[in-house]
């Protein structure tokens, strides 16, 4: 069995068969074990614009104020083994002293609590965009994945009303209508869903030692 935590309601791990889906009804920092973990943290504190959105009028935040999410997901994690994944450049790294892995890929070292760490694009996994993402995993085996940055994707559409220099900012789910733009932007491929299970599935068990 494996725990997913932090998930959308009725999204793409629900269903599964030797999968608990966690969603935020059930409130995944209450998990306490015993099954390996697929984490995925809220990201919106830990971003770009984690004080808030680039306009004046929208409400400024404190970077890193997700009412403990990710620190939980960390030490859940580190307590039953498994993977946590967040997006590229989260500050959560710094805040939590683990080390940055390099965007070319491949796995390495990120603290002295037996954590590893690698840096793989969801583009190459079915996402609609490219999408840089971070990966956080202990007790497991290390796959090699597709590593480096995806290709270039222009939406054909964009290219022929707007030119390539612009049609490259609006980027392909800027071409998306109607408001389903941000649940594109967060939705986890089927695929890379999948890889994150066999990562998790690896888990060997961690002892009080470890853990502690």
């Amino acid at each position: 069995m494996i725990a997913a935590l932090y998930v959308e309601t009725n999204g793409c791990y629900f269903g599964l068969e030797g999968v608990d889906p966690w969603d935020e009804k059930r409130d995944a920092r209450l998990y306490a074990g015993p099954h390996p973990v697929v984490a995925h943290p809220p990201c919106q504190r830990w971003g770009r614009f984690a004080a808030g959105g680039p306009h004046h009028s929208q409400p400024r935040r404190t970077p890193g104020d997700d009412g403990g999410c990710f620190e939980a997901a960390l030490s859940a994690v580190r307590k039953y083994g498994g993977v946590l994944e967040h997006p590229k450049d989260s500050l959560a790294w710094s805040r939590f002293n683990l080390a940055k892995p390099p965007r070319s890929g491949g796995w390495i070292a990120a603290d002295w609590e037996g954590g590893w760490t690698c840096c793989v694009d969801q583009g190459k996994y079915g996402h609609l965009a490219n999408k840089a993402t971070w990966l956080y995993a202990v007790a497991c085996n290390l796959p090699t994945m597709k590593w480096g940055k995806g290709e270039q994707r222009i939406h054909p559409r964009a290219l022929e009303l707007h030119g390539y220099a612009k049609a490259r900012r609006i980027g392909m789910i800027g071409m998306v209508g109607g408001k389903d733009k941000v649940k594109i932007r967060n939705a986890t491929p089927p695929a890379f869903r999948d890889l994150l299970l066999s990562i998790a599935r690896t888990a060997k068990p961690i002892t009080k030692t470890q853990a502690a």
